[in-house]
């Protein structure tokens, strides 16, 4: 499937170069300005992925004029990842190579002169890190957004603003999300979504997103993939789109250990990871805790219930909140040879997450008669603990990118969410009330994926699954009416709820992407659900099967300008989740408000359409997207009151429809970048319900924008800046505040590139922020205000231990996507499967995986003098040395100088000219080694040189890692 996925990929991302007239050289020419050259120099080589070694083909090459920067000329890699950039004039020229879904690469200063004008710079390995390569400078830059046909990726990693936080944090930067103050998620606006994390989910996720991210360290996050348009290999789940969240990995050889550590006025963190591979097999560890403090505030609620009686009740109180969460994850993979490959990992994550309101004033007037006023306390304490275990077995047949895979999964969440009030009279207590609720969500996934090419430009993928849920909620309701510590039970209120759910699937999938700049993906998916739901009171709900058929469709065009324009259509389900079926009656925090759900809930239908167009002006990257969404028999409230209480019920009365646009802008201004963009869309709801008095219906503009910024300074400083509002969301039976947040960062990187340490500054213009909310019915009406106070800071360091190389890379790995299940926001339940190291997961193009076998590196081999362990040399001075590469020569220098009976010394290259200290320097009779460490990515590789000494000349090999040994020779000056 690589080949096909290369090439859907190439026909977007090949604006990136502009369109260059046809050379001899192969490839197309860019519309960008281009300076016309014609000479006698060629430049060659071939590009592959990092991971698998696969060629990447239709990679774009071009050819800049060091100098001006200026394109002057390129070409796009063949189907074997080769290309060829033929008729270059002398001069000296940084070649740049990019493809959509991969770090930008850029070979700094090749020279092209005289005869040595035939320059082939070998094998090009685009990754997701950069790196030093056989002495050729080469810088991997993504921007902060990225666009691709089916789906938005945030490149977190490179937002200094969110570390020490949680993913909570990182999603309120990712464009086309929208984060409420609470931490619960939308995507243009809809909140019903599924969350993965790796391409994997968890039972966590069923009952509370919100409180799930709070368990992911944002120092943790590498992308975040905001998928509007899933192919047929997704589950059906998930009406608005997908988040998937891709965690940071690291599959070098070698042993490490990275320490996260942050301290701040709201909130701590701690986080270990270690990671270990030795040749085909490898393994990762990882603990991370956080825990939150100082959240605290204020609040006001007015409600006005009209019926027999007029009752305003007044409610102001304290909100406060603390919370403690962790994660721990093993993960281990295995290649058994090149054609069968095993990776597993468990996980374990916990979270205690208590809310209070303190001194909560309670005011009811009767028909303009003051009653007796209340107060209160109340708390919810909210904790889990869930385990996740997946194993995934590939095998790779003999023809390429043709793949079969297995895959399992076993998820648990254990829960409680307990809710206490105590009433006051005086300074007395006057009575008590809890409710209880202990659940438990189990899920077993099995699941089978296979892929075939055919030919060149075709690909066709086909699967099946089996997903089994086991739900459990047991509810008691308790009251202590005489406040003498003993609790009674009212059995009127508690019951166990059991919910069994079994989804059966199977899909098809189709993509042709031709070479004249069309490409096509469609695919069906079927899916049949089955449910056996009973209760303590009622043997068997009558809850009737039911299947689905799911198309999807995404084409897209690359026009002659290298321009694109996407299209999309696809269909998708929403299966309601325990918080709306859950019949016992829940309170958070507030006993005038309570909510029932609703065990016979049917799943909604939504379909989405989208178009799209991205363009590239003078740099600057441009991405327009419209879209149009209409949901019917929609999951929507309905709001009752009983007395003071407003009671909240669910039922499939809805009809939503939303239709808005996008704008994203990427700018890359050297050493500033600027990144920003925005959402508007109309909103329309409508409940359908016949009854006139509980008729409701209401529609408007809905908006959001964000903006980041970033500036590299000297010494590796570097200062981030971030900015997001949320205009007011429209709601059925009311609306929702808007509210904005802001933060500033600075950080400074060590010398060795292994950690940094920074200082970031949130809502520091003002102590707090107020959101204010209106719910309006014929007989309702309630409105009120949160005062949260969130001016915060903190500071963070990170620290690697130990080195990696670039030996035996895996393979990537493929994982399982549950993402089927219609979220609230609320209520209690942890985050799932954090991938942790080489879990699997987090494959490039979502979930088309490569499923290339690797092959191994090409070694250079050099015949070098004989070694002498008993001659008597002098390897003091400066020696200037040049080293042969794929890439060309390359020129350096090497100081050795004699301190007492031992040598040191530094290195610098023409083409890393920052002088770099030697580690070790050893002189065995004539023959000197000496060894340097060069960084990227928080990791260290060690390179050797070794020559034998003969007079003023020395020669011999360098060598790093799998890039193999390289002739050098060398002559000492005078």
């Amino acid at each position: 499937m690589k080949t096909l996925l290369t090439l859907t990929l190439a026909l977007l991302s090949f604006f990136s170069m502009a369109q260059i007239p046809q050379s001899p050289g192969g490839g197309s020419r860019s519309s960008m300005p281009v300076t016309t050259i014609d000479g006698n120099g060629k430049i060659s080589g071939t590009v592959v992925d990092e991971e698998s070694n696969a060629p990447v083909e239709f990679a774009t090459v071009a050819l800049h004029d060091a100098a001006t920067d200026k394109v002057v000329n390129g070409t796009v890699a063949d189907g074997k990842g080769k290309f060829t950039i033929t008729k270059i004039e002398d001069g000296t020229y940084n070649v740049v190579i990019s493809f959509i879904g991969y770090e930008t690469q850029t070979i700094s200063k090749l020279k092209i002169e005289g005869k040595d004008n035939d320059l082939n710079v070998g094998t090009i390995k685009l990754s997701t890190g950069s790196k030093v390569l056989n002495e050729v400078v080469v810088e991997g830059k993504k921007d902060l957004i990225e666009e691709r046909v089916d789906r938005t990726i945030y490149n977190a990693e490179n937002d200094a603003t969110a570390k020490g936080g949680d993913a909570t944090d990182v999603l309120k930067r990712v464009p086309l999300l929208s984060v409420d103050m609470d931490g619960n998620v939308s995507l243009r606006g809809s909140s019903n979504i599924m969350v993965l994390i790796n391409n994997k989910p968890s039972t966590i996720m069923a009952s509370s997103v919100a409180d799930a991210l709070k368990q992911i360290p944002a120092d943790q996050i590498k992308t975040v993939e905001v998928i509007t348009s899933p192919s047929a290999k997704y589950d059906a789940e998930g009406s608005g789109g997908i988040i998937n969240i891709i965690t940071k990995k690291n599959t070098l050889e070698g042993l490490n250990l990275n320490i996260n550590a942050g301290a701040g006025y709201r909130g701590s963190n701690l986080g270990l990871n270690g990671n270990y591979r030795r040749k085909n097999m490898g393994f990762s560890l990882g603990g991370w805790g956080r825990a939150n403090y100082n959240i605290n505030g204020n609040f006001e609620n007015s409600q006005l219930i009209s019926g027999s009686q007029e009752r305003q009740t007044i409610q102001r109180g304290e909100n406060r909140g603390n919370g403690l969460f962790g994660n721990y994850s093993l993960g281990w993979d295995y290649d058994i040879n090149k054609k069968n490959t095993l990776a597993a990992s468990v996980r374990y994550g916990v979270r205690n997450n208590n809310s209070y309101q303190d001194n909560l004033e309670r005011l009811t007037i009767v028909d303009g008669v003051a009653q007796p006023s209340n107060l209160s306390d109340n708390k919810t304490l909210n904790g889990s603990g869930t385990v996740d275990a997946n194993f995934t077995y590939t095998h790779y047949f003999t023809k390429p990118q043709q793949e079969l895979s297995v895959l399992a999964s076993f998820s648990r969440n254990d829960r409680n969410n307990d809710f206490f009030t105590t009433n006051y009279s005086g300074s007395s207590v006057l009575n008590q009330f809890k409710n209880e609720n202990d659940g438990i969500n189990e899920e077993i996934t099995i699941q089978a994926d296979y892929q075939m090419p055919i030919g060149t430009t075709q690909i066709f993928e086909t699967g099946v699954k089996q997903i089994q849920r086991v739900v459990t909620s047991n509810f008691t309701t308790l009251s202590d009416l005489d406040a003498d510590g003993f609790y009674e039970t009212v059995s009127s209120n508690s019951n166990q709820l059991n919910y069994n759910q079994d989804v059966s699937s199977a899909y098809a999938s189709y993509t042709y992407a031709a070479k004249n700049g069309y490409s096509l993906k469609g695919g069906v998916r079927y899916e049949y659900t089955t449910i056996n739901a009973f209760t303590r009171t009622e043997s068997d709900i009558d809850i009737p099967e039911y299947s689905v058929v799911v198309p999807s469709i995404n084409a897209s065009r690359r026009l002659k300008n290298g321009n694109t324009v996407k299209l999309s259509y696809n269909r998708r389900i929403q299966r309601p989740s325990i918080q709306f079926l859950n019949p016992n009656k829940q309170q958070n925090n507030n006993a005038l408000n309570q909510t029932i759900g609703n065990p016979v809930l049917d799943p909604e239908f939504t379909d989405n359409y989208e178009v799209g167009y991205t363009t590239f002006i003078k740099g600057v990257s441009l991405n327009f997207s419209g879209f149009y969404r209409n949901s019917n028999n929609a999951i929507q409230s309905l709001r009752t009151f009983s007395g003071d209480t407003i009671v909240t019920r669910y039922a499939n009365i809805g009809k939503e429809e939303a239709y808005g646009t996008s704008l994203f802008v990427n700018v890359n201004l050297g050493k500033l970048t600027l990144s920003g963009g925005g959402d508007v869309f109309y909103n329309v709801l409508d409940n359908n319900v016949p009854n006139p008095d509980d008729r409701a219906s209401n529609e408007g503009w809905v908006y959001s924008g964000r903006l980041f910024g970033g500036y590299t300074l000297e010494k590796g400083w570097a200062l981030q800046m971030f900015g997001f509002y949320r205009g007011k969301r429209v709601q059925l039976q009311g609306e929702q505040g808007g509210f904005g947040f802001y933060s500033l960062a600075v950080r400074k990187d060590f010398a060795n590139k292994k950690g940094s340490i920074g200082l970031g500054l949130e809502n520091f213009l003002a102590e707090s922020i107020t959101i204010r909310n209106e719910t309006k019915t014929n007989s309702i009406t309630q409105t009120g205000f949160t005062t949260q106070n969130n001016l915060g800071f903190r500071i963070n360091f990170s620290y690697t231990i130990g080195k990696m190389s670039f030996d035996n890379q895996p393979r990537r790995r493929r994982s399982i996507n549950n993402d089927d299940m219609k979220d609230g926001g609320d209520g209690g339940a942890d985050m799932g499967n954090m991938g942790g190291g080489n879990m699997g997961g987090g494959q490039r193009g979502g979930g088309m995986p490569a499923g290339v076998r690797p092959t191994a590196p090409a070694t250079t081999n050099t015949n070098t003098p004989a070694v002498d362990p008993a001659a008597v040399v002098n390897a003091e001075g400066k020696w200037t040395y040049t080293l042969e590469t794929p890439q060309g020569a390359s020129n350096g220098t090497l100081t050795i100088i004699k301190d007492g009976e031992t040598y040191k010394g530094t290195i610098v290259s023409t083409r890393s000219p920052k002088e770099t200290a030697l580690s070790s320097v050893v002189l065995n009779g004539n023959e000197l080694t000496v060894t340097y460490e060069v960084s990227f990515g928080g990791n260290t590789a060690s390179i050797e040189m070794k020559g034998v000494i003969t007079g003023d000349e020395m020669e011999g090999k360098i060598t790093m890692g799998q890039f193999g040994s390289f002739p050098m020779k060398g002559k000492r000056g005078e």
